[in-house]
């Protein structure tokens, strides 16, 4: 009797190389860069979580959009994110979402999500460098900055 099964390639090509300018060294590099991967028309809008992905160098990879929710919440499957920082090579991440109400605070669930993505990450021996949210008004809140993280 033979057996089908699938059969799963992986790969991961860069479509350009990475630059110095491309470098984060600080959670206001890291907000700005961001910010230019929101579109401002729907930033206050609904709520949207994305991922950097960095390399050893904390030189960028590329921005994941992960999700796209409604005005209140979006929903964050740890399993896709991680299959994409992971297919990717990155070894440090920095987690992003908006709040559409501007309000720069973190929620309970934001504080549990991103201890859950720590745990996560350090199995796989890659760092969560900080967890940034973003207001429509351009300003941000650090969870690196404040401690949090």
């Amino acid at each position: 009797m033979l057996i089908k099964v699938n059969e799963i390639q992986l790969s991961y090509r860069e479509s350009f190389l990475t630059s110095l300018e491309t470098v984060v060294v600080s959670s206001s590099n890291a907000a700005k860069v961001l910010y230019q991967s929101f579109d401002m028309d729907t930033i206050a809008l609904n709520e949207t979580f994305k991922v950097l992905l960095l390399n050893r160098s904390n030189r960028i990879k590329g921005i994941y959009t992960h999700s796209v929710g409604g005005i209140t919440g979006t929903v964050v499957d740890i399993r896709l994110l991680f299959a994409v920082v992971l297919k990717s090579l990155s070894t440090g991440i920095i987690l992003c979402h908006n709040h559409p109400s501007g309000k720069l605070e973190a929620s309970t669930p934001d504080r549990e999500l991103t201890q859950k993505m720590v745990k996560a990450a350090g199995y796989f021996d890659v760092k969560v460098l900080d967890h940034i949210i973003l207001s429509p008004n351009g300003r941000y809140f650090s969870f690196t900055d404040e401690g949090i993280l």
